[in-house]
């Protein structure tokens, strides 16, 4: 195989160079005394000596570790993001643990304090340098990687780097994490020598087995009822027009709940939107496609006579300690691959079924448009002014501007339903995680990713105070990636009050006027922040407002390039609230 010999300063440089030459385009840092032979390699690199990922500078590590997120959803390809020893691992795991559960791979590394006292380059040199070793660096965040290791040799590099990236990009994929103390980083190797290409590669998805193809086929073309419900399909955008079509020719009704991805297009005749509580008493098939959590077994129940298959690269997702939902026929395989063979599977059984699908078509079509009926009720409301300014409202408002090939990024309650999602990779939502503080990182990274499309990113205030907003907008601005950004102001945690009133809906905190630790009130005037890094801001306190407003946070990000931050006072129903925790 071909190889490559360059001369090196540092073992730093040849690492640059093996991540460059396998794909990692940027790497995203907050540097630390551990950086130095970094930072030279970098330099080096940017006036023409030698090849590294290209380097953005982000002054918050979880704000890091989002936008290399938000680069890998929108692109397909990992990036590179560095920290600074324990303390920038520590400050990083939030984003790890959104990315572990999304599989989305990250090269997430850090330096490590110097190894010893005196007797190398790199040796400890600062005060600081005692303080931040440990004795298992790593251990605080293995259980959300896939494989952990700390570079010994500068010799290792190429080993190492492509063990890195070909565990990190196999399914189901991950972050990896590796830890580069300061001396191998600065050993001077002067001659590196590595292949390139390189014969290490990731291992192709599984393939299901076309048995329990067939027998799900038989399930599904049997039912009545049945159901498919997906949330992270849609990672994989040639999975969606697979399920488009397996759906509309059979009947086969989708619910995409709490989606992270454009799964099937919002207006396909067969997306039931996003709720599948309502329907789960009545089904006797369950079909789940990359779904970790297709239901809340507290609070829908399902029909315990329905069959329930669970097919994905990971279908019982094995990393999570408790999860038992029912699985009568469980299917790895890449669902890309899996749904035409479903689909073929399924079209021996056509002919005999045909008045089932045909009858199913007809209850999905009425049920559909009773929830068109129920969204426009909402927005009518509003619009009337019987109504407050709601998460609906302002979906309502944003489809209204949103082009179909511009991307919309939420780590919010926005009102989906109420949103015109229609072409895969337009559409991303924050891991099951819940990690507070993906969404401006994210939006900044799918920017990165798409530099020619305009990017939405709504996020609540309690997301926007997590994610770090004067790091976001300096990003935005030191790199050009001007991003209209949504605050649905509540001026509370919703998600807690909601949660709160599911467990006491006639307890002390559902009467009181500000509970404990929910409030966000007085809120900090959100949009000024931006302005700090000549960003637009805006409040909007009324809904007749929203529409304009919208409009000149788009031409500030259009045509000024700037960063927009539109700040929406929005309502919190607390009936709705109940209602919801008991749906």
């Amino acid at each position: 195989m071909p190889a490559k010999t360059i001369k090196v300063d540092s073992a730093a440089e040849a690492y640059l160079t093996v991540l460059k030459d396998r794909g990692v385009d940027y790497l995203f840092g907050n540097a630390g005394t551990d950086f130095p032979s970094i930072i030279e390699g970098l330099s080096k690199s940017l006036t023409g000596e030698g090849s590294a990922p290209t380097p953005v500078t982000v002054p918050h590590e979880n704000l890091g570790v989002a936008m290399a997120h938000g680069y890998f959803v929108s692109t397909g390809r990992m990036a590179a993001v560095m920290v600074h020893v324990n303390v920038g691992t520590a400050n990083a795991i939030c984003g790890v643990m959104n990315a572990a559960r999304e599989n989305v791979p990250i090269l997430m590394t850090s330096g490590r304090t110097p190894l010893t006292e005196e007797g190398f380059d790199g040796s400890r040199s600062l005060y600081i340098h005692w303080g931040q070793e440990m004795f298992d660096q790593a251990s605080t965040l293995r259980e959300m990687v896939k494989w952990d290791y700390e570079l010994r040799n500068g010799k290792q590099i190429e080993t190492i780097v492509d063990r890195a990236v070909t565990v990190a990009m196999t399914e189901p994929r991950g972050p990896v994490y590796l830890s580069l103390p300061r001396e191998v980083l600065a050993e001077k190797p002067g001659d590196f020598t590595y292949q390139s290409p390189t014969r290490r590669v990731p291992a192709r998805a599984a393939a299901a087995d076309p048995n329990a193809l067939d027998e799900a086929a038989e399930i599904l073309a049997a039912a009545e009822n049945p159901l498919i419900i997906t949330s992270s399909m849609g990672q994989n955008r040639a999975a969606v027009p697979a399920l488009e079509s397996l759906a509309e020719r059979f009947a086969l009704p989708v619910i995409t709940y709490r989606p992270r991805y454009v799964n099937i297009a919002s207006d396909h005749p067969m997306h039931m939107g996003y709720e599948p509580g309502a329907y789960l008493p009545e089904v006797d098939a369950v079909l789940t496609i990359d779904c970790d959590v297709p239901w809340i077994p507290s609070l829908h129940k399902l029909n315990p006579d329905a069959n329930v298959i669970q097919l994905g690269s990971d279908p019982l997702y094995e990393n999570y300690p408790v999860r038992g939902f029912p699985c009568d026929l469980g299917i790895r395989g890449s669902s890309a691959t899996a749904l035409p063979q479903l689909e073929e599977a399924m079209a021996v059984r056509e002919a005999s079924g045909k008045a089932r699908i045909d009858a199913r078509r007809s209850r999905i079509a009425d049920i559909k448009g009773e929830q068109a009926a129920a969204n426009q009720a909402r927005i009518d409301k509003i619009s009337s002014g019987a109504a407050a300014m709601d998460n609906a409202w302002v979906a309502h408002c944003l489809a209204q501007v949103k082009e179909e090939d511009d991307i919309l990024v939420s780590e919010s309650q926005l009102a989906l339903a109420n949103m015109s999602l229609r072409k895969p990779g337009t559409f991303f939502g924050t891991s099951p995680s819940g990690g507070l503080g993906w969404g401006l990182g994210a939006g900044l990274g799918v920017k990165l990713g798409q530099q020619d499309k305009r990017v939405f990113c709504v996020v609540g205030d309690g997301s926007y105070m997590f994610g770090n907003p004067t790091p976001a907008h300096f990003v935005s601005a030191a790199y050009d990636l001007p991003v209209l950004t949504v605050i649905m102001n509540n001026k509370m945690w919703g998600s807690v009050r909601k949660a709160t009133l599911g467990l006491y809906p006639e307890g002390a905190a559902s009467s009181a006027n500000q509970a404990p630790l929910t409030y966000l009130d007085p809120a900090p005037e959100y949009h000024k922040i931006v302005e700090a890094s000549d960003g637009y801001g805006e409040e909007v306190k009324q809904p007749e407002d929203l529409p304009a407003a919208l409009e000149r946070g788009l031409k500030a990000v259009d045509v000024d390039k700037r960063t927009a931050v539109i700040n929406v006072n929005t309502t919190y129903d607390d009936a709705a609230a109940k209602a919801d925790a008991v749906r």
